[in-house]
């Protein structure tokens, strides 16, 4: 067809939500977006802000309807791309609350990939737009992989302060990229070859994390039997790598054939084995293995394929890596704990999962936030009087400034034992000597973490404790005494 184009007005509306629906919904971008296309104060909260701005796309379609412009092949070039996008973006947000609901139906079921009673209804919307057959079975696979991402991100990992909101950002990207249309485009039937590592103290969460990434990976949909090729919930195993001997781990890895060793009476299925085409295996506690796994692991990572024990016959993995250790990044990144062809095939991707007392000094609402969510998963119920209950006890015991050892997993803990005792003491370690600002600095440079203004801020302060005045800082730095004031004080007040 090819024979309309969108006018100026028409372009620059759909254009915003073609940029809103390539954003990381977890990201600042993505609502901002949101209110510009609903037409709200930036003040309007997020909830409000997203259904407005659904409502809007609605309406401004039903105009194109109007008018017979509402298929893909009427447009060419770039309004073809933006109005494919729109129209996408549009179904998916009309059959969100459906995709929800199949979620919590597909948990129910476990293993067996549960019926999509909408998905008819779905497809006709997208064949009506002008979808081919082979792209409506594809955009249909990728709306369920994206609500499925959203929820799992979004309601295991709890916390809104600077380090959550960085974690999950950084989740989203994992699964889809910085780019979901390049995602799209080259990569959606490709993510095996992307491993990851997290990082983390000892119960910060990796395996949530690791979880909601294994959960989220695409599954094509089944239109005879109206259901997905698979379960979500076969997509994700786990393996604790510390838990078993040097010995067994090879065995528990790539699996044996009968008569391998002593005490093999039988052929033994390995974790890489047992995980599925569609799905994630997490290695935790990675850094403990020894080289000699570690070069087999990298032929799995590398070539995609690995022999069970006891036999040179090979097998190939299709499924993604995901590996998680508490060993410190610098360790790492020096080199003490892989081998350096293993570590930078494994490290395509590496995430930190942020400490719990560092959350907690970001925002003192992440330990409410984490008291209501843990309540609800042990008792079935939100409760303020017991989520003030917890509080009085950690304030009265352990103090604001407990340091939270064990981190979210310590925190489930404590709840309990106040549930159980009202009482918890806590485990008290010996304080970690404060990072000089000269040390913040050069890792901020190191990690290229650090703001500009955190950068002349802290220099700032290392002259004027070198110096001794505003007016010396100032003639070494060639900027004025009223600006040094302001970083110094800024910087005494974080």
């Amino acid at each position: 067809m090819g024979t309309v184009s969108l006018n100026s007005e028409e372009r620059h509306f759909f254009g915003t939500v073609h940029n809103a629906a390539f954003a990381n919904p977890f990201s600042d971008l993505r609502k901002k977006l949101d209110i510009k296309i609903a037409g709200l104060f930036p003040s309007a909260s997020r909830r409000e802000s997203i259904d407005n701005c659904i409502k809007e796309v609605d309406h401004r379609i039903k105009i194109l309807e109007k008018k017979g412009r509402a298929n893909i092949n009427a447009f060419r070039n770039r309004d073809k791309e933006i109005i494919t996008v729109v129209f996408l973006f549009d179904i998916f947000h009309k059959f969100r609350d459906n995709f929800d609901l199949l979620i919590k139906n597909q948990i129910k079921a476990q293993d067996t990939s549960a019926h999509v009673p909408f998905a008819k209804d779905a497809m006709l919307m997208l064949h009506n737009k002008g979808f081919n057959d082979k792209q409506i079975a594809h955009y249909f696979s990728l709306s369920y992989q994206l609500r499925r991402a959203f929820h799992f991100i979004s309601s295991s990992l709890v916390g809104t302060g600077p380090s959550m909101k960085k974690l999950k950002k950084h989740l989203w990207y994992n699964i889809f990229t910085y780019n979901i249309g390049f995602y799209n485009e080259f990569l959606w039937n490709k993510m095996e070859d992307f491993s990851t590592l997290l990082l983390g103290e000892t119960g910060t969460g990796k395996g949530t994390a690791a979880k909601a990434i294994g959960q989220s990976g695409y599954i094509p949909f089944d239109k005879k039997r109206q259901c997905f090729t698979q379960s979500f919930t076969r997509a994700f195993s786990s393996l604790n790598l510390s838990q078993y001997p040097e010995t067994l781990l090879e065995s528990e890895l790539f699996g044996h054939t009968k008569g391998a060793f002593t005490g093999a009476v039988d052929d033994y299925q390995g974790a890489f084995d047992r995980c599925s085409p569609h799905g994630s295996i997490l290695l935790d506690e990675i850094g403990e293995i020894p080289n000699h796994v570690q070069i087999k692991l990298l032929r799995v990572l590398q070539e995609r394929n690995f022999s069970p024990v006891g036999t040179h016959e090979t097998s190939r993995f299709n499924g993604r890596v995901i590996a998680a250790t508490n060993r410190p990044k610098q360790e790492i990144i020096d080199g003490n704990i892989f081998r350096d062809d293993f570590y930078y095939r494994l490290c395509s991707d590496i995430i930190e999962v942020p400490p719990l007392r560092i959350r907690i000094k970001e925002s003192a609402s992440e330990l409410d936030g984490l008291l209501d969510f843990t309540i609800l998963k042990l008792t079935g119920t939100q409760s303020d009087k017991l989520i003030r209950k917890v509080k009085r006890i950690i304030d009265r015991q352990l103090g604001k400034d407990y340091q939270w050892p064990g981190n979210v997993r310590e925190l489930e803990q404590c709840v309990r034992s106040v549930l159980l005792r009202r009482n918890y003491r806590g485990k008290y370690v010996k304080k970690i000597k404060p990072v000089s600002v000269a040390e913040q600095l050069s890792q901020g440079i190191t990690d290229q973490s650090i703001s500009v203004a955190e950068l002349v801020s802290g220099y700032c302060n290392l002259l004027y404790k070198s110096l001794g005045t505003y007016e010396k800082v100032a003639k070494q730095t060639g900027l004025d005494r009223r600006t040094i004031k302001k970083h110094i004080t800024n910087l005494k007040k974080d």
